[in-house]
């Protein structure tokens, strides 16, 4: 059986966009209160896990949807997908703390609630993997990372507990539309996919040891994109000024 790349790409532009909204919800309250307060930061936080949880809970819904057609379509009896929990207050603080450490950039703190509603939806596919004794892959879409890269070059293994961190995928990150696809025999694919592909790109890349040939691999994304990233981060900057936000030494073009 073949997932149609129009199939995935339907359900990743689904998940996209319920942690767009909450990314977006997430920026509008930045902007119009004061972080820099006890008062402030604690009220984000209270606000952030709001939204943490109800986009989440919709982002489980939806992975739990998907991964029960598949197992229909595939000819196997399974318990319902159970959804996974969604990102605890506690958890929800410390991104939000260990961004704020790093920045104070308004896109960066928005966008890391995205990736926790993000991370509710992978977590339920994951565990769901796990418990059905399921195979997965890392699906690139997009402009994919070299990290993502190199994941996808595993091409399909056993779901498996190793890939988690703290009960979560360990793998998760802001601004990105990769994720976990599942299977349940050896003739399902998605379309398009083909590990192979990342592979090649991944052993073709210079140095010897796995950090090496990321970091290779970052540097050649990057000469490729270096117009596009430098507008990016030009666009980003101009939000930042208007927002009274950090200096230009942050935006770091070439």
């Amino acid at each position: 059986m073949e997932i149609s790349r129009k199939t995935w790409l339907k359900y990743i532009e689904a998940l996209r966009k319920v942690s767009n909204k909450a990314s977006d919800e997430a920026r509008r309250f930045i902007e119009t209160h004061d972080l820099t307060t006890e008062g402030g930061l604690k009220a984000f936080t209270d606000f952030a896990y709001a939204l943490v949880t109800k986009y989440g809970e919709g982002a489980t819904a939806m992975a739990c949807e998907f991964y029960d057609a598949l197992a229909v379509l595939s000819g196997v009896s399974l318990a319902p997908a159970l959804p996974a929990a969604t990102a605890t207050y506690g958890e929800t603080a410390k991104t939000i703390n260990g961004v704020r450490l790093k920045s104070q950039n308004t896109e960066m703190l928005s966008s890391s609630i995205g990736r926790l509603v993000k991370m509710a939806g992978v977590d339920t596919t994951m565990q769901n993997a796990i418990r059905d004794g399921a195979q997965w892959a890392w699906i690139p879409n997009g402009d994919t990372c070299a990290f993502c890269m190199m994941l996808a070059s595993r091409g399909w293994q056993p779901a498996s507990k190793k890939a988690l961190k703290n009960g979560h995928a360990e793998h998760i990150h802001a601004n990105c539309d990769c994720t976990y696809a599942i299977r349940f025999n050896d003739r399902t694919f998605v379309e398009g996919y083909d590990p192979n592909d990342y592979l090649r790109m991944y052993r073709d890349a210079d140095g010897t040891t796995s950090t090496q040939k990321i970091n290779a691999l970052r540097r050649e994304f990057y000469a490729e994109n270096k117009d596009r990233i430098n507008a990016q981060k030009r666009s980003a900057y101009a939000k930042r000024v208007e927002l009274n936000e950090p200096s230009a030494e942050e935006l770091n073009v070439d």
